[in-house]
């Protein structure tokens, strides 16, 4: 378990190092992360939906409905708990087919249900095309021999805009540790 969290804060290190070494190699004027908005609050509220959208047809167990919701692409990207030793814990799962095939194994498993943490859901943009959800969230689930008590997780979910509707690009569920 430890092992995945230094694998995460390792990942975000070396994205921060890299965007500040990456300015610093451009002749571009910062930018006052403040005011900058790249995605109206129309726009926010819509992605903000479509993540409610999400949790209600995972808590149906509805995985047409969310194989539905991610972008049709090798490139979509589910992080979630393996069974397969051989990946380890939890693993990546790549491209459309990979993900509805994972969302159907954690269905047929049993007891899955999303508690979000409403409150605390944040919704940002990244471009006129992207935005983030960040969800903290108790999980309760069966899948791989998991004691199905609500236990604690965050989901981020990266959004893109295609052709004027939200797909999921990637979706990282992270556990977290017990204090």
């Amino acid at each position: 378990m430890k092992k995945i969290y230094l694998a995460a804060a390792a990942l975000a290190g070396a994205l921060m190092s890299a965007g500040a070494t990456q300015g610093a190699q451009t002749d571009v004027a910062p930018v006052n992360l403040d005011s900058a908005h790249p995605l109206p609050d129309g726009s926010l509220e819509d992605v903000k939906n479509r993540f409610r959208q999400l949790t209600l047809a995972a808590n149906r167990h509805d995985a047409a409905a969310i194989e539905k919701m991610f972008w049709d692409s090798p490139s979509a990207l589910l992080v979630a708990k393996s069974v397969d030793p051989a990946e380890g814990s939890w693993a990546g799962f790549w491209g459309s087919e990979s993900v509805a095939h994972k969302l159907q194994d954690i269905y047929a498993a049993g007891t899955l249900t999303l508690f979000p943490d409403w409150a605390k859901l944040k919704v940002v943009g990244i471009s006129s095309t992207v935005a983030q959800t960040y969800a903290p969230m108790k999980i309760a689930v069966s899948y791989g021999g998991q004691d199905p008590s609500p236990r604690p997780f965050i989901m981020i979910i990266q959004w893109l805009n295609l052709d004027g509707q939200w797909k999921i690009a990637s979706e990282i569920i992270l556990p977290v540790p017990s204090p």
